[in-house]
């Protein structure tokens, strides 16, 4: 008999990440492809996730009836909804089994996969969007704690999807002589502008990817003194220190900063709030391949390092 093997998905906002690993762990493959938000942009996901995973597949040298034999982890922003979940497990897809959750509890099982079961820290994502995401206690007494990570526009304070927004929105406001203009402003206008017409035409089509390209952008500027860019950047910051202390309130005994963001806001953060954060153990791959191996019978879940 075949050994199965099995497929792990990181999908958010941005990008999809597959790997594709043997019974033993061992990485066999990894691709990429689009956005995987299932509430927010449901109607590629799929086709995102397929091209991630096929990349993987081509990458370990194998054909497609390999999948017959695949237990996929699907890791997917947005699917803390019940309606995006049933949404994309309507669609079909070749693999053997699939375990969807959301990217945050991808993320924290990768993130802590070394401590004991009793001591596992809280993941912090930084991102496209924004979560924190915990779990306390063991067994059937196990409860999972979430913190933000609702979805643009309305959460993800921190997130680069907001940051993006906040920058675009004053920049708005330079528009209409409600503040000075300044090295942002102007680099936003001249990317997606000139006019407020243009840029609320600019808006009506824009995803949350769209708006979290524009974050490491005001970091930069942030960094070169612009008065806009830095009273973004450090709302931002406090947002996600507001985020990371309030994990430790709930009992985190470290916080895992994880995401595309991770290293830009980083020095932005206050030193009481930096204190708390330790390595992730590994990535948010490896914890998706966690959740296919937990769903296959016989095989132990626990992420490989």
């Amino acid at each position: 008999m075949e050994q199965p093997l099995f497929l792990g998905i990181d999908g958010g906002g941005t990008r999809c990440r597959a790997r594709l690993c043997d019974a033993d762990g061992r990485t066999l493959g990894e691709g990429m492809g689009g956005a995987a938000n299932i509430r927010l942009a449901p109607e590629g996901v799929r086709d995102a996730i397929l091209t991630a995973a096929t990349g993987a597949r081509e990458r370990a040298g194998l054909d497609e009836a390999a999948w017959r034999r695949t237990h996929a982890g699907f890791g997917l922003a947005g699917a803390g909804q019940t309606s995006a979940r049933e949404r994309i497990m309507r669609q079909p897809f070749p693999f053997a089994s699939i375990a969807l959750d959301t990217d945050a509890r991808a993320a924290w099982l990768g993130a802590t996969a070394k401590a004991a079961e009793g001591d596992r820290g809280a993941i912090l994502i930084v991102g496209t969007g924004v979560c924190g995401y915990m779990e306390k206690g063991e067994g059937p007494e196990r409860r999972r704690i979430s913190i933000g990570g609702w979805g643009f526009p309305l959460s993800d304070d921190g997130s680069g999807a907001v940051t993006g927004r906040e920058a675009i929105r004053r920049t708005l406001h330079v528009c209409d002589g409600l503040a000075p203009p300044g090295s942002l402003s102007d680099a936003i206008l001249a990317d997606i502008g000139p006019t407020p017409e243009a840029i609320i035409d600019w808006g009506d089509r824009a995803t949350p990817a769209d708006y979290a390209r524009f974050a490491p952008v005001v970091y930069a500027h942030a960094a070169q003194g612009d008065a806009l860019a830095r009273a973004v950047a450090t709302e931002a910051a406090l947002a996600i220190g507001r985020l990371t202390l309030r994990l430790v309130e709930l009992g985190a005994p470290r916080v895992h900063l994880i995401g595309g963001l991770t290293d830009t806001v980083r020095p932005w953060l206050a030193d009481a709030v930096r204190h708390h954060f330790a390595p992730p153990d590994a990535d948010a791959l490896a914890g998706a391949v966690a959740m296919a191996r937990e769903n296959c019978p016989g095989q132990p879940g626990k992420a490989a390092p």
